[in-house]
């Protein structure tokens, strides 16, 4: 079981290589859909005869780093990727953020829609891969754009902490059903994909930041970013043998739902911060 399925969870991880004037969150992005769909192999969709099927912690947390990039490029797209609200959208940043939304449970057939072959998931994916490199290498060359203002990383921030928001909102329902009799099934689901979601944004972010230095410089953002990177790395870091729905105030058996959902509010209002700094 061990070897079917691996939650990887490197915060070290980097991307093999960047191109000289592409984007570093780019290319994180990019990476990160390589390692899950090629490199560990994309398990989210699963069919019931794969050895893996009733393992749900690494499909959980696979999905849960996908919706972080498809927000990310759902950002690319209507922020950094164009001069403008009003100009024109990259096409190639708006075929990656709306292959991202595939769902990553569709096998080649899904018999709820059709006796015939659909696209995977895996198959979207990689085509949204390929449409974000074309895009770095065209921002390489200088054909596209990455508007570095201080008002776009603004407006992808506050998208960002919206998205945690609607996160804790979730891990915030299931806490209210804590410390109930019987087995907690869906503990676990929340909170690998809210690891996978918040590793992403980690990762995501420390590149971004990269991608932002001049901004960073000029508004001091540093150690501001630095801690709301640190809350996010310590989010990500978490790696309980058995996740734990405990009450909060729970005498016996600890929560890793709230543990997580405190780095989450903690990383989310760090986010408000630089926000705030950037409106100045």
């Amino acid at each position: 079981m061990i070897i079917v399925h691996k939650v990887d969870d490197d915060t070290d991880f980097k991307p093999s290589s960047i191109k000289v004037g592409g984007s570093h969150a780019v290319s994180m992005a990019i990476a990160l859909i390589d390692r899950e769909v090629n490199s560990n192999s994309w398990v989210a969709n699963d069919p019931f005869f794969m050895p893996g099927y009733f393992l749900d912690n690494m499909p959980n947390y696979q999905q849960g780093i996908i919706y972080a990039v498809s927000r990310f490029a759902l950002e690319m797209t209507d922020q950094i990727g164009r001069s403008r609200g009003s100009s024109e959208v990259d096409k190639d940043l708006d075929k990656a953020s709306g292959l991202l939304k595939y769902p990553g449970t569709t096998w080649i057939f899904d018999f709820s829609t059709s006796i015939v072959p659909t696209a995977s998931s895996e198959s979207q994916y990689r085509a949204a891969q390929r449409s974000l490199i074309s895009y770095n290498e065209r921002l390489a060359n200088g054909d596209a754009k990455f508007e570095r203002r201080a008002d776009n990383l603004q407006g992808t921030l506050l998208r960002f902490t919206a998205d945690l928001g609607s996160n804790s909102a979730v891990i915030d329902d299931h806490l209210a059903k804590a410390g109930q009799w019987g087995i907690d099934t869906k503990a676990d689901d929340i909170f690998y994909s809210a690891k996978g979601r918040l590793y992403a944004y980690y990762l995501i972010l420390r590149d971004l930041g990269k991608d932002f230095e001049s901004v960073n410089k000029t508004k001091e953002l540093s150690p501001s970013w630095l801690l709301m990177l640190a809350s996010l790395k310590q989010a990500a870091s978490m790696d309980p043998l058995v996740v734990v729905n405990g009450k909060p105030d729970g005498f016996i058996g600890p929560s890793h739902l709230a543990a997580l959902g405190f780095y989450l509010l903690r990383a989310r209002t760090q986010l408000r911060e630089i926000i705030n700094i950037l409106q100045k």
